[in-house]
């Protein structure tokens, strides 16, 4: 079979982006694919999102207004530890301090951290979210975008 029927994707890249995403690739830690992916994933969210911000404003004398649009983009996370594992959340246990958070890394394969609950609500974890586990010596910690 193809690989265009396998869903494979070629295009050419100039030297200076292959560095770039490259670069990106080693500081993050994922593979070329899995930025790629988040990428294309970004453009449903970035297309909704663009359909429902107002580009001009009507003034009372019918006459139109340029919006400043101002980005709320937020820089990637950089942290010292070298493992990053993206998973999904599986299961998230709340206790009155706590919380017991638990993230599906490949299938059958889970990583579960004890957080408080403050930074479990703070992250936004909720079942079926992507998050990242940060692992470092002993600890788990859970991160997200």
């Amino acid at each position: 079979m193809p690989r265009k029927e396998q869903g494979w994707i070629t295009f050419q890249t100039s030297e200076e982006e292959r560095k770039i995403l490259e670069d990106f690739c080693h500081d993050s830690q994922r593979t070329k694919t899995e930025i790629l992916r988040e990428l294309v994933r970004g453009l449903h969210k970035h297309q909704a999102s663009q359909a429902s911000i107002p580009t001009k404003q009507v003034n009372e004398e019918d006459s139109e207004i340029p919006v400043v649009e101002i980005s709320s983009r937020k820089k990637a996370l950089k942290v010292s530890s070298r493992n990053i594992l993206k998973g999904v959340v599986k299961k998230v246990v709340t206790g009155a301090v706590n919380c017991e958070v638990t993230l599906e890394i490949v299938h059958k394969v889970e990583l579960t951290s004890m957080i408080t609950k403050t930074s479990a609500e703070d992250l936004g974890l909720a079942e079926g979210e992507e998050a990242y586990a940060v692992i470092k010596s002993n600890d788990i910690v859970i991160a997200r975008e």
